[in-house]
């Protein structure tokens, strides 16, 4: 019965947020006698329980983290390249920039955030209906704005103004025009704050997964630092440093098995279950809210499976190496990538060339495969089970602590830009767990302010590299104008840009999905045009 209540939500999510369309209104007034109403099903705390479930399911199906959400993210950034010819030509779109209004793979998150959002709603708008548990009540309501905050800001940083939703949609008339960035961030801020200010700082072993606290003031940073606010960004950020609920794990690598989730450096996860039977849910629409569901990352990016993305040599190439004349060869490059020679299955088989099929990479101009090693299973699986399909439960690390650590030294910089060596503190925090010398070195002086910018760039990128906020960055730092300022970017590329496409009044942003502006007649009612500049 719930599962019927939960799959009537979603449907009436996408349909109202101009997702489909569907031209019989009088199919949608029916109702069928043997489904409960969203009015009259939440009357307590286990069924406001479930429906806040059915946010998180949303969050973890296809549509966005167990598939198209990490695609997206790196398909706008310069970390990855095409493994080769299998490559789909949606995701190849949004590659090399010309991602039109109709591509699928962005679709289905645009898709996924509004039913995340659209679940949201119906959480936070019936919790006051439930009273005979006030403090779980309280708890899940916050649970539910933290997502709603999380969708929005995943929408207005990659789409701008977008339609504001903050009721639930119950009717096929209630469309809304987009809204402006300012007005969007000003929501996203207030439901963050509101879920910092309730969630709890842990949980039981039970309840391991559901948003904190610290998520919620690590998302406030993040979001506040999009709004370049690195004062109020700041504020956040330290607020997770003081409550000593996290810290950086010793080995590096750790923060990408499967046997060392939810660690010490994890803020934020995506809970996924291997479920045994090599089975992935293609639905898109993540139904069941307490059904297991894996990740096909595993899939999309094994060395030895579907390859169809790989590092590029942009990536490649920022880590420090001796051959380039640093003092060290940075380690974290062996524990994000494989290259050729590379052992996996614990050591007991070795990576070949032709066992990665596709595209080949260059580091210091030799030509050699690679393939990436962050999430992937084969570290733990034989060839003949790595080639199979073998979605994983390999949990997705949303935000960690040496994330919080790196922004803090752009937000210490930004706000004091004779504050060097504080800045440089922070990042010598994540120096130090691989022995990589102190900044300043030799390759990365920092005596002033753009040093210690070009200092961030370079270790944002080797610390965090695939783990989807490299997107983030690229925006925000071409909105400071830094790429225009240091003549391009440092790390390399062509161009004043990082991405070789990018073309200014377009590629700042995607394009409105081409559903959305056919079926929300209210869209470019207000002070926005329907569809962003050059699409």
């Amino acid at each position: 019965m719930k599962r019927s209540v939960f799959y009537k939500i979603a449907v009436l999510s996408v349909i109202l947020a101009g997702v489909i369309y569907i031209s019989c209104k009088r199919d949608l007034d029916l109702t069928n006698p043997s489904y409960q109403t969203v009015d009259s099903y939440y009357q307590n705390s286990d069924e406001l329980r479930a429906g806040t479930n059915a946010i998180y399911a949303m969050f973890h199906s296809a549509s966005l983290v167990a598939r198209e959400w990490y695609f997206v993210h790196d398909l706008r950034s310069d970390e990855v390249a095409s493994g080769g010819g299998q490559l789909e030509a949606a995701r190849k779109q949004i590659l090399i920039g010309a991602t039109s209004p109709s591509n699928a793979v962005m679709n289905s998150v645009w898709n996924g955030l509004y039913g995340v959002i659209h679940r949201a709603n119906v959480v936070i708008d019936n919790g006051p209906d439930v009273k005979d548990d006030t403090d779980l009540r309280d708890r899940l309501v916050a649970e539910a704005k933290f997502f709603r905050g999380w969708a929005y800001f995943e929408l207005v940083s990659m789409w701008g103004g977008v339609p504001l939703y903050t009721t639930t949609v119950k009717g096929s008339d209630q469309f809304q025009p987009r809204s402006t960035e300012d007005k969007v961030y000003s929501q996203i801020v207030k439901d963050l704050k509101d879920a910092a200010g309730t969630l709890p700082a842990s949980y039981s072993d039970a309840n391991r997964g559901r948003v904190t606290s610290g998520a919620a003031n690590a998302m406030l940073g993040r979001v506040y630092m999009q709004m370049l606010d690195f004062s109020n960004a700041k504020t956040y950020l330290q607020k997770v440093i003081d409550s000593n609920q996290y810290d950086l794990m010793n080995n590096y690598f750790d923060n990408f098995k499967q046997e060392t989730e939810f660690n010490k450096e994890s803020i934020f996860e995506a809970v996924f279950i291997d479920k045994g039977d090599d089975a992935f849910d293609w639905g898109y629409v993540g139904d069941g809210p307490n059904s297991a569901q894996a990740t096909v990352r595993n899939q999309e990016y094994n060395p030895v499976a579907w390859r169809n993305l790989i590092p590029s040599d942009k990536y490649l190439n920022n880590f420090e190496m001796t051959a380039t004349g640093a003092a060290k060869t940075d380690p974290r490059m062996a524990m994000s990538v494989y290259k050729t020679g590379d052992t996996f299955n614990s050591g007991k088989d070795t990576l070949t060339a032709p066992e990665q099929h596709g595209n080949s990479s260059t580091i210091n101009s030799t030509p050699i495969k690679t393939s990436w090693r962050k999430y992937m299973l084969m570290y733990k699986l034989s060839y003949d089970q790595a080639t199979g399909i073998h979605p994983g439960g390999n949990n997705q690390r949303i935000i960690r602590y040496a994330e919080i650590l790196i922004n803090m030294a752009e937000c210490t910089i930004e706000t004091n830009s004779s504050n060097i060596s504080g800045a440089l503190g922070y990042l010598n925090q994540i120096r130090d767990r691989v022995s990589m010398p102190h900044y300043p070195t030799a390759q990365y002086p920092a005596a002033s302010k753009a040093d210690v910018i070009k200092i961030i760039m370079h270790e944002k990128m080797a610390e965090l590299g695939d783990e989807e906020v490299r997107n983030l960055d690229i925006m925000r730092w071409r909105k400071e104008g830094y790429y225009d300022d240091f003549g391009g970017d440092p790390l390399g590329g062509q161009g004043s840009d990082p991405l070789p496409y990018f073309q200014s009044n377009r590629d700042e942003l995607l394009p409105i999905p081409a559903a959305e502006v056919s079926n929300n007649p209210e869209l470019g009612s207000g002070k926005l045009d329907a569809q962003n500049p050059g699409y």
